[in-house]
């Protein structure tokens, strides 16, 4: 579903990613984890196609990002670490302006922000501008026009930041429900309990190295994963 082949992106002297390779497959939820400053929204935007990179090939569904962003990006949906939503929109008008976007026949739309917002208890403050919501209820905002869609591949950046418990439940259901489905999740996190928990493989990456990948099992053995992170930081400092 998605495929990384040894992406290196540099600003200035600096390589904020530096040849990185990964496989996603259709079903995984995949973890991204490292400090502030590891190359992890770096890559993120890469894949997503908000960011040119210098070197490597990234493909969604077998499409090259480079060669053909319009069919890559109809088939993923990108979340970033602070939802930056129209503010002068209603939530309401929102979610419509993004179904246009991506083509989704009225009926289908009403009843996916139905079952969306619903789920996730916003349906009452649709019809509010964007500007009266909390960081929390923009997330959610962003969570519904994620799936509106439903994307092949679903990209989020540090995801469970502002959401409440309840909230932060209900995303995991939804990403599972997604790869029960056949879809893939590719998200970063700094929250290593939920992704030790939620997640099929894990990725840890170091000053824009990848420095550990696999299954959850094969990363952490019978650490958590927590302990390993700790570990092969202080070994690779």
């Amino acid at each position: 579903m998605l495929t990384i082949e040894h992406l290196t992106k540099t600003y200035g002297d600096t390589k904020a990613v530096d040849d990185l390779s990964l496989h996603i497959a259709p079903g995984e939820i995949y973890g991204f984890i490292g400090h502030n400053g590891a190359g992890k929204t770096t890559t993120l935007k890469s894949c997503a196609g908000i960011l040119p990179f210098d070197q490597g090939q990234i493909r969604i569904d077998g499409r090259d990002i480079v060669t053909e962003p319009l069919a890559c990006k109809q088939r993923m949906a990108y979340i970033p670490d602070n939802p930056d939503i129209y503010e002068y929109m209603s939530g309401i008008r929102f979610l419509n302006f993004i179904g246009d976007i991506y083509r989704v026949e009225p009926t289908v739309r009403r009843e996916r922000i139905h079952t969306y917002a619903e789920m996730l208890g916003i349906e009452g403050d649709l019809a509010q501008p964007v500007s009266a919501f909390s960081h929390g209820m923009k997330q959610k905002l962003a969570l519904i026009a994620a799936w509106i869609h439903e994307p092949r591949l679903i990209l989020m950046d540090e995801p469970f930041v502002g959401l409440d418990p309840k909230a932060a439940f209900l995303l995991k259901e939804l990403m599972h429900r997604h790869c029960d489905k056949g879809g893939a999740i590719f998200f970063s996190t700094h929250v290593l309990d939920v992704a030790e928990k939620l997640c099929d493989k894990v990725a840890i990456i170091k000053g824009g190295h990848l420095i550990a990948s696999g299954s959850m099992q094969e990363v952490k053995g019978n650490e958590s994963l927590e302990e390993v992170f700790l570990e092969l930081e202080d070994h690779d400092a």
